[in-house]
């Protein structure tokens, strides 16, 4: 189990790095300018754009620059206008020439709490109601399920979040709206708040997962090994639960792990929907700013959150099946 963590914490060093190296020389390199975005589009003054260029260390080559941000973002720097920027250490904003890191900071609990709530909603309830339609296979309540997925299916967060707002927060009272979550110093406030967004995110996604744990575990239960199992005695519960979900669930896994990007992808929307203020929203102010140094900074940071996750799933997977940590 320890070597095969290794090799994938190995593999996610080589991704981070091969990702970090591509992201700053799209956003430093393509642009023919980066000191004219940082300037602002009216700025013309060559004094000031040669100003801001060694203020940034953009009349560097390209690749000390990129060896300069990566050291910064693990034991800092001081950069070339003299200030001493701590670790992590991202650059400065375009947009409010401040250090990108404490809006990270500040943003970053609200997408991860919209994530692992989202997640756990959508596996906790995709995954139920996929079993209970494959217990239940050809019934009344299977052929309800797979309706009720389809239409779930078919929904978006920005169609399904205004109405459960109108819903659940206006009309009946019985949920709050969705607020950026203070863990620290109101946690049962923070839960209340991000109930009603993490359920939303989830339509799409437990829609999903309950058909194809409804298929993956009607597949296992036709399986040889689990006729082999009834006909020795056991019970439909037994066999159910202890063959053919495990077989089932290293392929929900995998699954999941594949629809990682995609929860992060829906917790942007799911912040305009709900006014959160988290790294979606401040992705999407950055674009609209031009905010280079801010839109890179978000996406090495999603992609450290995913490269990351997808460790965890390799270990759960791992620990389903052991045949996959002798590969």
């Amino acid at each position: 189990m320890l070597r095969f963590l290794t090799r994938r914490v190995l593999g996610a060093i080589v991704i981070l790095l091969v990702i970090s190296l591509v992201t700053y020389l799209l956003f430093f390199v393509l642009p023919s300018n980066p000191a004219q975005l940082a300037c602002g589009k009216n700025c013309s003054d060559p004094t000031i754009l040669s100003q801001i260029k060694e203020r940034m260390g953009l009349n560097q080559p390209i690749l000390e620059q990129y060896w300069n941000f990566m050291r910064g973002i693990f034991v800092g720097r001081k950069m070339p206008d003299g200030q001493n920027c701590p670790a992590p250490c991202f650059g400065y904003s375009f947009a409010d020439n401040q250090l990108i890191w404490p809006e990270l900071k500040d943003r970053y609990p609200t997408t991860l709490s919209l994530a692992v709530g989202g997640s756990a909603a959508f596996l906790i309830i995709g995954v139920g109601l996929g079993m209970m339609a494959a217990w239940q296979q050809g019934k009344t309540f299977d052929r309800l399920a797979s309706s009720i997925s389809l239409v779930g299916n078919s929904v978006q967060i920005y169609f399904i979040g205004p109405l459960a707002i109108a819903l659940f927060v206006n009309n009946l009272g019985w949920l709050k709206m969705g607020a950026d979550p203070q863990w620290g110093s109101h946690p049962l406030a923070s839960l209340n708040g991000l109930i009603l967004p993490c359920l939303v995110m989830s339509v799409i996604f437990w829609s999903n997962y309950s058909r194809q744990t409804r298929s993956l575990l009607v597949e296992q239960l036709g399986e040889d090994h689990i006729r082999t199992a009834r006909a020795k005695g056991m019970s439909s519960k037994y066999v159910f639960f202890r063959y053919a979900l495990r077989g089932a669930a290293a392929s929900i896994v995998t699954i999941f792990g594949i629809d990682l990007g995609s929860v992060f992808g829906g917790a942007i929307i799911t912040e305009a929907t709900f006014n959160l203020h988290g790294l979606g929203m401040l992705s999407v102010e950055a674009v609209q700013k031009l905010d280079l140094p801010m839109e890179m900074s978000v996406m090495l940071i999603g992609a450290t959150a995913i490269v990351v996750f997808n460790i965890v799933v390799d270990a759960a997977y791992a620990l389903i099946d052991p045949r996959i940590r002798l590969a």
